[in-house]
């Protein structure tokens, strides 16, 4: 049905198939069953030892939730796709299915605070090492791998610093080292960043974020370029772990692909306009967004990116105290964690998302105490910069 000559704002509205395989409904059916019944003894008998067709059971798998996977394998250009309750479970299973006790592996500091309290919290109880360095560096990855290393993971641009890393040169690296790549794609989407093409073996997105884009609900995708690597993280950990994506969340995500290339363009397009605006602001120390020529890694963006996204972080002059007051001051902007919803949100990442952080480990990820970080949403973009201006002018 896809021609190859379709973009993919196009590709993202029809999908792999078109309709649903079944029945051509235009929107997918929500399957809202947790069991499935078998034809005979010898259909339940297959379909455990893995030679069957057909479902078992929601924690295993459930037809919305394979449509969902579907397609995301196909707009990131993957072999197949998991789709799990939240982007946590997306990254710890990956952990699991990568590494066993004993082992490593190696981390940019720069990502998000949920995935560092992971590395804190949990791994040390499983004998899993991580070392975080500072990615944007490729020797500083290479001087961290030894023997007992298993994989890299980078998140590109990075939460909240904007911070970017070289794809095909961490590839380059994995290779060198027979390890995989993994890479957190979140913040570009598929839309704007494929790194499977660019040489990593998974893709991991905290699908709660643009792939939803609503804010109404929590996921996570991990997508790969190994069709038997993605099946030993269903079978070997995912399944029983069972960190699995209600069929009703499976379906939101369906109906966000339609519109993520739509909503991906106007975030975009009115981030480099706040962007802009902060960048020349008497009250702003400094602006994080990579797609202004003053961004230190803007080549590389334009490199490995076909546009620079919805997010960005700034600093207000007067440090961590006129940040606060700054924030303190909006109206339009909403106060609140999370990003890629149509709302503009806004967050001081010390205190909250990367609260997880010590002094230490802020300093060394690049994440000044004062930095505000700005989901830039899909409102009119004049009301955006008249919000914060009136903020400005508080302080």
């Amino acid at each position: 049905m896809v021609k190859k000559s379709w973009r993919f704002a196009t590709l993202a509205v029809h999908g792999s198939e078109g309709g649903d395989p079944v029945t051509g409904a235009i929107s997918p059916p929500i399957y809202q069953s947790s069991t499935f019944s078998f034809k005979n003894a010898q259909h339940g008998a297959d379909l455990f030892a893995g030679t069957g067709q057909g479902y078992i059971y929601s924690r295993l798998m459930n037809p919305t939730q394979a449509a969902l996977e579907r397609e995301m394998a196909f707009l990131e250009e993957g072999e197949e796709a998991l789709a799990f309750g939240s982007g946590m479970a997306a990254i710890s299973t990956t952990v699991f299915t990568l590494c066993r006790s004993g082992e490593n592996f190696v981390s940019a500091n720069a990502i998000y605070g949920g995935t560092h309290a992971f590395y804190l919290k949990v791994l040390p109880r499983l004998n899993i090492g991580v070392q975080e360095v500072n990615a944007a560096d490729l020797n500083h990855i290479e001087e961290a791998i030894n023997e007992r290393t298993r994989f890299i993971f980078i998140e590109t641009p990075a939460n909240p610093t904007m911070d970017l890393v070289d794809i095909r040169g961490c590839a380059e690296i994995a290779q060198r080292h027979n390890l995989k790549l993994v890479v957190d794609n979140t913040f570009a989407t598929p839309y704007y960043q494929k790194p499977l093409l660019l040489g990593a073996d998974l893709v991991v997105h905290s699908a709660t974020k643009y792939i939803g884009g609503h804010g109404d609900t929590v996921a996570g995708i991990v997508i790969g370029k190994s069709r038997e690597l993605m099946r030993e993280m269903r079978k070997g950990v995912a399944q029983d772990i069972g960190g699995v994506i209600s069929p009703f969340n499976a379906w939101l995500l369906l109906r966000g692909l339609k519109t993520l290339a739509v909503r991906m363009d106007r975030h975009t397009e009115n981030a480099m306009r706040v962007a802009q605006f902060l960048a020349f602001h008497p009250k702003v120390e400094k602006v994080y967004y990579p797609g202004l020529r003053i961004h230190p890694q803007h080549e590389l963006a334009k490199s490995q990116m076909s546009n620079f996204g919805g997010m960005l972080a700034f600093e207000v002059k007067g440090g961590l105290e006129a940040g606060r007051k700054f924030i303190d001051a909006v109206r339009l902007c909403t106060m609140a964690v999370s990003l890629g919803d149509c709302d503009t949100l806004i967050v001081h990442p010390a205190s909250t998302t990367h609260s997880s952080y010590s002094a230490e480990d802020l300093k060394k990820a690049g994440i000044p105490a004062g930095l505000i970080r700005l989901s830039v949403g899909i409102e009119d973009v004049n009301d955006i910069i008249e919000d914060l201006e009136q903020a400005f002018k508080q302080i």
